[in-house]
């Protein structure tokens, strides 16, 4: 009985949310979301999660902090370091040959991937014709994205990744450092665009060559997998590539047939013609 009551304030909590704020969670891998909401309760001393709903219906301060616990923050530049590899060696010879470029990092949380690109493609030559676009849900991420700056003890991992991945120069060359931080130099963003986007809800707003959203899908279901992924092969241009995250796949998606594997260890996809 008491699970059964805990299932309709998570229902109930997660319809306020999206009544209220527009921000749509009710499709996304249940058991992710009531373990983060479960942590969220704990955390923040709330008896039980109608509670909850009355702080956020009635707080507004309430709107960040929830979504702090449900979207996912945890990434660090160069993050499997393979994968950026495939990139630079196998879709970046194929990115060449146009004369302008629409790069789309979904899901960017805090901005380390989407610094990863940026410094990737100014190695190989290609930041002065491409547009970064940079989005998440989450308006705080998109702060620290946009400020670049992250903690010094973190850059030990980022420099061996980009190492690992290929990089053509010394990550140092991108930041500075004072008071146990590293900012990452500000012509990185020269070219970025950040923006507030859903993939639960929002349709497209441009076309790319080249989209990658990593390990995102795995907390949606089903459904809502498909629809992301039909967004974006809405999105890509002609033989654009897609890159998703290690644990993510087409396999079983409504789109599959849509894509062509092209690194298929990296989940590094082709959009396939009719």
């Amino acid at each position: 009985m008491r699970d059964e009551i805990e299932d309709i304030e998570i229902e109930l909590l997660l319809d306020a949310l999206f009544r209220r704020y527009h921000y749509d969670f009710r499709n996304y891998a249940r058991a992710s979301v009531k373990r983060r909401l479960r942590q969220a309760r704990e955390q923040l001393g709330f008896r039980n999660f109608s509670a909850m709903q009355e702080a956020l219906l009635h707080e507004p301060a309430m709107l960040t902090t929830l979504l702090g616990y449900l979207t996912v923050q945890v990434s660090e530049m160069f993050r499997d370091p393979l994968y950026f590899r495939a990139l630079r060696e196998k879709v970046v010879p194929h990115l060449r040959t146009y004369p302008s470029l629409r790069i789309w990092i979904a899901g960017c949380s805090s901005g380390e991937e989407l610094y990863s690109f940026v410094i990737l493609f100014r190695e190989e030559g290609l930041e002065e014709r491409t547009l970064f676009y940079a989005t998440d849900i989450n308006p705080e991420a998109l702060k620290i994205a946009s400020s670049g700056i992250y903690s010094l003890d973190r850059i030990k991992a980022f420099t061996e990744n980009h190492q690992k991945s290929g990089g053509k120069t010394s990550l140092s060359d991108y930041y500075s450092t004072a008071y146990g931080a590293a900012a990452f130099d500000k012509t990185l963003r020269d070219r970025v665009v950040f923006s507030d986007h859903s993939l639960v809800t929002d349709a497209v707003f441009a076309e790319m060559h080249l989209i990658s959203c990593r390990n995102v899908l795995i907390y949606f279901d089903r459904p809502l997998q498909n629809r992301a992924i039909g967004l974006f092969r809405e999105s890509l241009a002609r033989n654009g590539f897609l890159g998703l995250g290690a644990k993510e796949s087409l396999r079983f998606s409504e789109h599959a047939g849509s894509f062509t594997d092209f690194v298929r260890d990296e989940k590094i996809y082709q959009r396939r013609e009719p």
